[in-house]
Order: structure tokens, then C-alpha cells, then sequence
């Protein structure tokens, strides 16, 4: 599958160039965000209600996405929400939980696309409409250069103010990816996006290579009509179970994996061997289940094996 993907990618060194992952549903299968609500409710700073309201959020923005009004809503529900949470709290709630909450919902198909990226050269640039706080740490995990997030308003006592200082969303990200490029040397005719929400179409027709990943229904209709390409993740693995991408490692590593891989092989004669005792097994369990039900057939001929 990681090859399959990998063929999208084109190995260009000059001039520079990046690929830009909405993060929500198209490298993560959830929203980053909401999945967190459960941590905050623990470390104290939403109750119960808050709870059930932001999992009926979540439920309905993986059955079918969320449009304009929906997600104007919700940014204004988690404004007022998070207002008078303590940041560092907050960042400290993320850092703990991370792995255990982001790590196994990562699309291995999205990490294989991010690791060719950086094998042809090519800066990873994660833009989410989800908070700083949350995605700059996903960002990390990913292995990404650069993150563009919501970031909320901190007052001098460093809580939350309930304001937004900047709105990750729409034209905005289009906006932003532009501001890099000019920043960055990104020459966007090269560049590469992917998400699966039609708000994020002004981030898509700003790179000459766009793609709609597991797209919400207006999405398709856009990507089809412009002949944008579709794909689907489906595939969520932790990144430690993935397969360490292809490079060529110290002289020290390859004993260590000369030796891993005789350990591998070993262990793959062995498991083969079992394989077909338990399957020579089951050939004569079921050569004597066939001839019992014959004989039983043998007073019900229309049911004969």
C-alpha cells in the first residue's frame, strides 16, 4: 500500500516545494480536537456535559463531515468552551495523552505519504483548524516541518480568553500557504495538498497537485468536476507497527538487522511449518466431516454433499 501511494509522489530537489495535510480525517480518523475531551474532563476543565455534547460533535463530523454553518458553530461552542483554561494545562494534558489518544488513528497510508514526501525533498506542512496547542504537538509526532493551526487569545494570566486571533479555516488557509510560499521559496505549481472537507477547496486550487482524501460528498462532486484525484484512507496503525521507511542505516544498525532478520526468518520457517500441520489438520477434519454428512444425506438425498 505504501508503494502504491508512493507513486504519487515526484522526486523534484529544486526549487523548493511542500505538501500541505488538512489534518482532521485526512492523516488522523478523527477529529484532533475532540478527541481530547475525555483528557479535559479528567484533568477537570470541561464537565460531563461537555463530554456527551463534544462526542455527539465528533459522531457527527465522521458520519458525514460538517459544512460552513456546522463548523462556525462549533468553533463558537469550543471559543466559549475553552474560555479561562489555564495553556499550560492544556499543553500538558495534550503531551501526556498524545500517543495514547493520536498515535493509534494516524492513517498509515497518510504516514506513508508523508515519509515520500520527505524522501523527494519536499517540506511536510500540516494546516488544521484545530488549536495550536493540539496540533503543534501532532505535528511533531508526524514528523512535520511546519504547522498552521487556530491559535486562541491568551490573557497575561495565561488562560484563555474565549477570543480568536487567528482562524485556520477556509481562504484563511489558502491565505497562509501563500504567505509561506513567499516566505519559503515553495513554488505552489509543485506543491502538493490533500484533505477532505469542500471548505479546504481554496487550499486545494492553490497547488498545482491536489487531492481529495476520504472526501465529504461535495468534495467528490468538486474533485470530480475538476478532475482533482480520490483517495481513500482507511488504514489506521500506530506508528510504531509501521515499517520503518526504506533508508540506508548506520554500519552498526545493519548487523542489528542482519541479526533481526535471521531471528525473522527463522521464526517465519517455524510459523510456516505449523501452518501446514494445522491445515493438514484441518484437510482431514473436514474429509471426515464430508463423509459423516454424506451418510447422513443418505436419509435426506436431497441433501446430499
Amino acid at each position: 500500500m505504501a508503494a502504491t501511494y508512493a507513486l504519487l509522489v515526484d522526486n523534484h530537489s529544486l526549487p523548493r516545494t511542500a505538501a500541505f495535510f488538512d489534518l482532521d480525517k485526512t492523516v488522523i480518523a478523527k477529529s484532533s480536537t475532540l478527541t481530547f475531551s475525555k483528557s479535559f474532563y479528567q484533568g477537570g476543565l470541561i464537565n460531563r456535559r461537555a463530554v456527551l455534547r463534544t462526542a455527539y460533535a465528533q459522531f457527527v463530523f465522521l458520519a458525514g463531515g460538517a459544512d460552513h454553518d456546522q463548523m462556525e458553530r462549533m468553533r463558537e461552542y469550543l471559543s466559549a468552551l475553552c474560555k479561562g483554561w489555564n495553556v499550560q494545562q492544556v499543553r500538558e494534558i495534550v503531551a501526556e495523552t498524545l500517543h495514547d489518544l493520536i498515535d493509534p488513528i494516524i492513517y498509515d497510508e497518510a504516514a506513508s505519504l508523508i515519509e515520500e514526501h520527505h524522501t523527494a525533498g519536499r517540506d511536510v506542512v500540516i494546516v488544521s483548524t484545530s488549536g495550536a496547542e493540539v496540533v503543534e504537538p501532532i505535528g511533531e509526532l508526524l514528523g512535520a516541518d511546519r504547522v498552521v493551526a487556530t491559535r486562541m487569545v491568551v490573557g497575561d494570566d495565561g488562560r484563555f480568553t474565549g477570543e480568536v486571533e487567528y482562524y485556520a479555516y477556509g481562504p484563511t488557509k489558502a491565505e497562509a500557504i501563500k504567505e509561506l510560499a513567499e516566505s519559503e521559496g515553495y513554488d505552489l505549481s509543485r506543491c502538493y495538498a490533500y484533505s477532505d472537507s469542500v471548505t479546504d477547496v481554496p487550499m486545494l486550487e492553490s497547488v498545482g497537485h491536489p487531492y481529495a482524501v476520504n472526501p465529504d460528498r461535495a468534495l467528490r462532486r468538486e474533485a470530480t468536476a475538476r478532475d482533482w484525484p480520490i483517495l481513500v484512507f482507511n488504514r489506521p496503525v500506530r506508528l510504531k507497527q509501521r515499517l520503518p521507511a526504506l533508508s540506508l542505516p548506520p554500519r552498526p544498525a545493519l548487523v542489528a538487522a542482519a541479526a533481526v532478520g535471521a531471528a525473522a526468518a527463522t521464526a517465519g520457517l517455524v510459523w510456516y511449518a505449523s501452518r501446514r500441520r494445522n491445515a493438514a489438520a484441518r484437510t482431514a477434519a473436514e474429509r471426515i466431516m464430508t463423509r459423516k454428512l454424506n451418510q447422513f444425506a443418505q436419509f435426506t438425498p436431497s441433501a446430499r454433499i
